[in-house]
């Protein structure tokens, strides 16, 4: 393992160098693009320099442990077992930060969530995931940027997107891609009985504006007037955007600013990270399914996970991780269900990866 880091160790130094050269700095994507690698690099560097310093520390506390005695052998035998267990954590750490990297792992996330099956209960469902997001968010330092909301007349939300940034975010979200049920007795329900609902939750990488080239030609620009809930007017200019990308089908819609340029660029970001996300699954033949695997048809039976009111639980179908707090999960406390889903995929990577 620490042949591996001595020829990382070369790498990041070319890196770096290479960061310097104007050609690099007058060039935007490929500054960006050396960035996130020397980013990448010095994590493993240093958990890498961290082992060989414990191995150092290890080879000479065993030396002097055999030339002592006494208090000083007690002492340097103590050293050892430091050293060794500073060994087994830097080894761990840098198996796991040796694992293939997911290409998106430094990348910003764009969500959509969805009312999917149970009509208004399932719009009210889509609001408060919406809201344990933004709970979770700001636990976990990221920025949270909502993008359109669409409303209903019970104060649900149709759809509604929004931009998350902030550190190891798409690390955390992709694993919250998919359908969500909700079984609770709805607001509209007067025999008190449980109904069972679902809302669709998409999670697409943000794609920088320099890697994704959009050619003006291939664009189709409608512009309406943003409506509110019940589909009432709230604008009397044409503010609201329609952007369709011709060559792909993809359209989005932005109404949410009265700006219409504001509610143009809102949109292009979205086509963008979308576009990007359909070159990925091009090129990546197992992710080529990605948007329907995330998203599927939305019917309750697809659900990758289940929040059960009357027993304040939470069911991740996937890992097979119930808890008892869903009230405190629905309030951003998301932490127990995310950190046993990225374990879970270390895991998965581990047992499948020889190299590490």
């Amino acid at each position: 393992m620490l042949d591996r880091i001595a020829g990382l160790e070369h790498e990041l130094h070319d890196v770096e160098i290479r960061l310097g050269d104007p050609a690099v700095q007058s060039d935007p994507k490929q500054l960006a693009d050396l960035g996130r690698r020397f980013k990448q690099l010095d994590e493993v560097v240093s958990a890498g320099r961290r082992l060989r310093q414990a191995t150092e520390d290890a080879e000479t506390a065993r030396a002097m442990l055999s030339e002592s005695d006494g208090t000083d052998r007690d002492e340097w035998r103590t050293e050892a077992e430091l050293a060794e267990s500073g060994i087994e954590a830097a080894e761990e750490e840098l198996r796991l930060l040796l694992l293939p990297r997911d290409p998106n792992d430094d990348r910003n996330v764009i969500i959509e969530i969805r009312g999917a099956a149970g009509g208004e209960e399932a719009n009210l469902f889509a609001r408060d995931l919406f809201t344990m997001y933004e709970g979770f968010a700001k636990r976990m330092g990221w920025r949270m940027e909502t993008m359109s909301v669409s409303h209903t007349e019970r104060g649900g939300y149709s759809d509604v997107t929004a931009m998350l940034a902030g550190d190891s975010v798409w690390t955390r979200m992709k694993h919250e891609a998919g359908t969500h049920r909700v079984q609770r007795v709805p607001v509209t329900e007067s025999q008190g009985r449980i109904h069972t609902s679902s809302a669709t939750m998409l999670v697409i990488p943000e794609a920088d504006d320099v890697e994704v080239e959009v050619d003006d030609n291939d664009l189709r620009i409608d512009t309406f007037r943003a409506s509110g809930p019940g589909g009432q007017s709230v604008n009397t200019m044409d503010s609201a955007v329609r952007i369709t990308h011709v060559p792909t089908g993809v359209v989005v819609s932005m109404q949410d600013e009265k700006s219409q340029l504001k509610n143009k660029a809102k949109a292009l970001k979205v086509l963008k990270s979308r576009l990007l996300q359909l070159e990925q699954e091009k090129v990546n033949a197992e992710a080529a399914a990605l948007r329907g695997s995330q998203v599927g048809t939305g019917d309750r039976s697809e659900k990758i996970r289940t929040y059960n009111f009357k027993e304040n639980r939470v069911s991740d179908h996937r890992i097979g991780l119930t808890i008892h707090k869903l009230d405190k999960v629905l309030a951003g406390e998301l932490d127990d269900v995310s950190d046993a889903l990225v374990a879970d995929e270390r895991r998965r990577q581990l047992e499948s990866d020889d190299s590490v």
